[in-house]
């Protein structure tokens, strides 16, 4: 079996073995990621499918972590498996997490990340930003050569329509709301430049939040490949 690094920071990857589609490779991102987690740790719970892989693998582990979900959906699942959940939402919540970790639906070389496929980035970004260290795990296919849209938007339900008019480019999801009641859009012009684009969306009065992650926010990228595991560092 090959082992593969690719760090921009010099930084080893831990050898693991599984199955060469895109599940497996979830699973095997999913379970190096989980290797991180120590004993005591306050750990962020991302959303989606490939969080999911990162749940039965913290699970397995049997430690004595606290956890705060980023979703109604992830919460379930990670109390279904034994995980310690807390709120996140009360004036005793935890104020910083030791890490948290998240899939993504793009990554692009310069590990600019984007997120939201499943409605509730708003939460994610929070939890990330929250985190010491903020780990992301994908398989190979979401490696992109520059970020694309549809760029994932949560709006306040409160004037919807007419923050959709004023993007311009911005269409509603048909969508369940967000967690937290948000509308569910996104946004359809160009990308270019995933700052300059980051900024304009967080100046638009009605964006609650928007799916894109900046690179400076992200500790490690663990991208399954096969059945190796590639680590990305900034």
């Amino acid at each position: 079996m090959e082992t593969r690094s690719r760090p921009r920071g010099g930084c080893r990857v831990r050898a693991v073995t599984g199955e060469g589609d895109r599940e497996g490779e979830k699973r095997l991102a999913a379970e190096a990621a989980a290797e991180l987690v120590e004993e005591g740790m306050s750990v962020g719970l991302g959303t989606g499918s490939t969080a999911r892989h990162f749940l039965v693998a913290l699970a397995a582990r049997t430690l004595d972590v606290r956890c705060v979900a980023t979703s109604p959906a992830t919460e379930r699942a990670a109390r279904g498996l034994g995980l310690a959940v807390e709120p996140f939402d009360t004036g005793d919540s935890l104020s910083q997490l030791d890490l948290a970790v998240d899939g993504a639906d793009q990554i692009s070389p310069e590990l600019w990340i984007v997120k939201g496929g499943g409605g509730a980035h708003a939460r994610e970004k929070i939890v990330a930003a929250a985190a010491e260290r903020f780990v992301v795990i994908a398989s190979s296919d979401k490696l992109v050569e520059r970020i694309q849209t549809p760029i994932p938007l949560e709006l306040l339900r409160y004037g919807a329509a007419a923050t959709i008019r004023r993007l311009g480019r911005a269409e509603r999801r048909d969508a369940p709301p967000t967690p937290d009641g948000g509308v569910l859009a996104d946004w359809l012009g160009g990308v270019g430049d995933p700052a300059e684009l980051a900024r304009h969306l967080d100046a638009e009065p009605g964006v609650v939040e928007h799916g894109l992650f900046p690179a400076d926010l992200v500790s490690d990228v663990f991208i399954g490949r096969g059945d190796v595991v590639e680590r990305r560092s900034r």
